[in-house]
């Protein structure tokens, strides 16, 4: 096994404390006002709230943040949240450079990151709160290929890293021997931007594909891998569609009509879906070191359990543990809630198809936000 102890791209949560599941199903453990949200223990009804919270960062997460967004304005009508799609990384160097009151992000803040919060966030810095769990696909637009490919990770890797470079490859043709492979060449379309997709991704590629894949996990692209970019989530899908032979990673929730690939796990070939995302959750551990209230993970990313997709983000929220004043605080904690409760979820599951937390992953999400404060 193979896990990256601080990198960005710490994320899933062990099956325990996440039994997540995928069409829907879960309780409501604290009848309308776990739905709703309070603001805290000392803050006010979410009702009450008002005011303008400023977010910034994963694109991967504009669907299910614009549902969020639209739902929580419907409980609390004077508040109001505005979100930059600008990328993960951006959006983590815009929260630590005060421009946003919050950051949304597919990857977790590495230990530099989270040091650097403490200076705006307090001594206990900034926390994780995970919003939902996403697979990942590798998706491609072939002509004469209809349907999912299946690859395994050295193949995925070599496509990526530039060393396979036909689709008519051996390589690709041992996974697929039933399928009439064209000649097309192999384009590989990469985000531009510092992204947590990318962080992802290429951890993913790192630890199933160790001897293949060189270089470490990162939210940009390596620079020396000969390949097209494209700025977010929509260009890289956008590029891909409208490129024969082209291939890219981005959230399965969108890629649209874009073909993706059954990645080998254990002896059998698995497609992207909720359930096979938290079937890959089993080998997961908390970040230590950071915030008390802190809820970032770490994913065994080269896990053979079967049934399980292990191409996957968890998106988080990241928020201070103080703010200067009362109405920020009761604003992010109401808004923290609402996007955990489960009505959050179920808007964001219907808007960008990830899989809802558990009751007892959101009750320690509702303990780890009430924990806000005003600076002293």
């Amino acid at each position: 096994m193979k896990l990256h102890r601080f990198g960005r791209a710490a994320a899933i949560l062990s099956v325990a404390s996440l039994a997540l599941v995928a069409c829907g199903e879960s309780n409501n453990p604290g009848g309308d006002d776990a739905d709703a949200g309070t603001g805290g223990e000392n803050g006010a009804e979410t009702s009450e709230v008002q005011g303008t919270l400023s977010g910034g960062g994963s694109s991967a997460q504009e669907a299910a943040m614009t549902a969020w967004a639209n739902g929580f304005t419907s409980v609390a009508p004077d508040a109001q949240v505005n979100y930059a799609s600008v990328g993960s990384g951006s959006g983590r160097e815009g929260f630590l450079g005060g421009e946003y009151d919050f950051a949304g992000s597919d990857a977790a803040m590495d230990e530099g990151e989270w040091e650097q919060s403490q200076e705006i966030c307090g001594p206990d810095g900034a926390f994780h709160i995970p919003s939902y769990i996403s697979p990942i696909a590798a998706a491609y637009n072939v002509e004469g290929i209809d349907g999912s490919l299946n690859l395994d990770a050295e193949t995925l890797a070599g496509i990526f890293a530039g060393e396979i470079t036909s689709w008519d490859d051996e390589a690709v043709a041992e996974h697929n021997p039933d399928v009439d492979l064209p000649d097309t060449p192999i384009t590989v379309v990469h985000r531009a931007d510092d992204s947590g997709t990318t962080e992802n991704f290429t951890e993913y590629l790192e630890a199933a594909a160790p001897e293949v894949w060189e270089w470490e996990a990162d939210g940009s692209w390596p620079a020396d891998v000969s390949s097209e970019s494209a700025q977010q989530t929509s260009g890289v899908v956008d590029l891909t569609t409208q490129t024969d032979g082209a291939i890219t990673y981005a959230d399965a929730s969108q890629i649209g009509d874009l073909d993706s690939v059954a990645v080998e796990v254990g002896e059998e070939y698995v497609e992207y879906s909720p359930e096979a995302a938290a079937q890959a959750v089993a080998s997961s551990t908390p970040v230590e070191g950071q915030a008390p209230n802190n809820m970032s993970y770490e994913l065994d990313r080269d896990t053979e359990e079967s049934g399980a997709y292990p191409i996957v983000l968890v998106a988080y929220n990241i928020f201070c543990n103080e703010y200067q004043d009362q109405e920020t605080v009761d604003l992010v904690q109401a808004f923290g809630e609402y996007v955990v409760s489960e009505d959050g979820q179920s808007t964001a599951e219907s808007a960008a198809g990830n899989a809802p937390m558990s009751d007892e992953l959101r009750d320690e999400a509702l303990e780890a936000i009430d924990q806000i404060r005003v600076t002293e």
